[in-house]
Order: structure tokens, then sequence, then C-alpha cells
């Protein structure tokens, strides 16, 4: 059985503007560490916004959005001094808004990102879990407590299933 690399780990989802990366802009993100902490932010965004996104992540929001700066400090201020990996689900999105947020040089989180989906492909297992009832159902994960992309409880969902995969499928060490 193989262990995580490290237990020094946040899980992030953010909702965004539009899938292309060249004009979205992130508009909401969740962050879950493995000790429960939890943050929200709804972030201020002036531009445009895909009717897909109007429909389907919009009606969960509640504000107040709040301007970029003060959500880059907000989040700072959550992720501390320890650079810990950033665990999404499927991170080509996640982080590509993370870093329109942030430079490379100026996010508070280690560099490189660690994305689940990728984690179930190299077990062998379809990297669509998340999206899986099955997949779901076999980690004894309820979905009903959890609202389709709405970046808190997406968040929630993953640090469930990460911990839930790793109990079944191998086992967490303690780095």
């Amino acid at each position: 059985m193989l262990n995580p690399y490290s237990q020094n780990i946040i899980f992030l989802d953010t909702e965004f503007s539009d899938l292309d990366p060249y004009q979205g802009e992130i508009l909401s993100l969740g962050m879950v560490k493995p000790n429960g902490d939890e943050l929200y932010l709804e972030i201020e965004h002036k531009g445009e916004i895909s009717d897909w996104v109007k429909k389907n992540v919009l009606p969960y929001f509640t504000g107040p959005a709040i301007p970029r700066e003060e959500a880059k400090s907000i989040i700072k201020d959550f992720v501390g001094p320890d650079s810990p990996y950033l665990v999404s689900y499927v991170n080509q999105f996640d982080i590509i808004y993370w870093y329109k947020l942030f430079t490379i040089e100026g996010q508070p989180a280690y560099w490189i990102p660690i994305d689940f989906a990728s984690i179930l492909f190299g077990y062998g297992l379809n990297p669509s879990g998340l999206s899986d009832r099955k997949f779901l159902a076999d980690i004894e994960i309820d979905i009903s407590q959890y609202r389709k992309h709405h970046a808190l409880d997406d968040a929630k969902l993953l640090k469930e299933a990460y911990i839930k995969f790793f109990e079944k499928y191998g086992r967490q060490s303690g780095n």
C-alpha cells in the first residue's frame, strides 16, 4: 500500500466565470484543512459570466463578494506559513484561476498542486470518481449533504473522498 507523500495539505475548489482561462476569473473559493478548518470566499467580478455559470453556480452564492486584494490576504492568513500542497479534484482549472489570483511567487502554497483525479487514475480507478455515484458509494460517502458547484461543498467532498479513499486503498502516513 502507498501512503500520501505529506499530510501538509489543503483541499481546494474554485468556481469561475468561464471555462476559458483567457476570459474567466475566479468567483469563489473553498478550502478545507485536514483538521476541518474551512474558508469560503466569494470574490468580486465585474466581467462577463458564462450562461452555464449563471445557471449552475451563481444560484449557490450568498455573498457578499469581497475585493480580490482582500481575498488574497484572507487566503494567505488561512493557508499560513508552511506552504502546504493544494489538493483539488481536477486541478487544471482550479490552479489556473488560483494563479490568476496570485502569481506563482506570491502565492502561499507549495508550487506543485496535487490532482486527486490523477491519484485515482494511478490506482487504476476511473479518474471521474467524484462524479461517479458508484465510486462514492463504494467509499461510503453520502453525497446528499453536498451542493454541486459550490466551492466549499466541493472542497469538503474532496476532503472526505481523499480520506476515505486512502482508508480503503492505502494508508495515511505521519508526514
